[in-house]
């Protein structure tokens, strides 16, 4: 997935611009002076990350700061989740932890529901995100 956002934080959508994967021709294209277009930009965005063992809280973490840096918005705290399910359980049966974790398939749904609750706020015209306006020094 995030190999395929690249299109979305500035990158070309547009193959037939570069004929396919011509390197050349995007190298070309982004030194001719390519603006680095956001094209999701202000759009809400959750991220729940679980883990066995480590990692879980550093990845979240990770994909929230990416998402940002996208000019993406995250949907708010209860959007953004991490947990450990079967902690250390074999990872040959960690479906099962998780079929009985009922509190993190709730955390789940709420983190669902968080962004919901966003996104019926912006489009209410509720939703601030200071800086919009902004003119971003280093657009890459």
């Amino acid at each position: 997935m995030m190999d395929r956002l690249v299109c979305a934080d500035g990158g070309n959508p547009d193959p037939t611009s570069t004929h396919g994967k011509n390197a050349a021709e995007a190298k070309a294209l982004e030194l001719k002076g390519w603006p680095y277009p956001r094209h999701l930009a202000g759009r809400l965005f959750a991220v729940i990350v679980h883990g066995d063992t480590v990692g879980a809280e550093t990845l979240r973490r990770s994909l929230s700061d990416w998402g940002s840096d996208m000019h993406l918005v995250s949907a708010g705290a209860k959007a953004e989740l991490d947990a450990y399910v079967g902690y250390y359980e074999p990872y040959a049966t960690s479906y099962e932890a998780l079929d009985r974790d009922d509190n993190f398939q709730e955390e789940v749904r709420n983190a669902a529901r968080a962004l919901m609750e966003a996104a019926e706020g912006k489009r209410k015209g509720l939703l601030v995100a200071g800086g919009t306006r902004l003119r971003e020094p280093r657009p890459k």
